[in-house]
């Protein structure tokens, strides 16, 4: 590969490091919720503008992916009182990986 061929390449993949290191419980507890209730609010918007000008718009994933993380904030509160319970820190390491996918 020539040198001009290499810098002219359209990076497809990039990983960012959101959240990475040791916290106390309360502290996990806090970010793990607003990375949840942040995700929870795209889809409630996401659900309210296919609603707008239909009301009956097939919200049906939005409404589902709202109940998932709904439950996944509740099996990670429940992690996070046995850490508490136990005397633990919680480590968490979120990496958003973005890549392109062909529409």
């Amino acid at each position: 590969m020539s040198l001009e061929t290499a810098t002219n390449l359209v990076k497809t993949k990039q990983e960012v490091q959101l959240v990475e290191g040791q916290f106390t419980c309360s502290e996990a507890s806090f970010v793990i919720n607003e990375l949840i209730n942040g995700k929870i609010n795209f889809h409630k918007l996401q659900r309210l503008s296919l609603c707008e000008g239909d009301e009956n718009a097939d919200t049906r994933y939005a409404t589902n992916r709202i109940a998932e993380l709904e439950n996944e904030k509740s099996v990670a509160k429940s992690y996070i009182d046995k850490a508490r319970k136990e005397g633990y820190d919680v480590f968490i390491d979120g990496v958003l990986e973005i890549r392109f996918v062909k529409k």
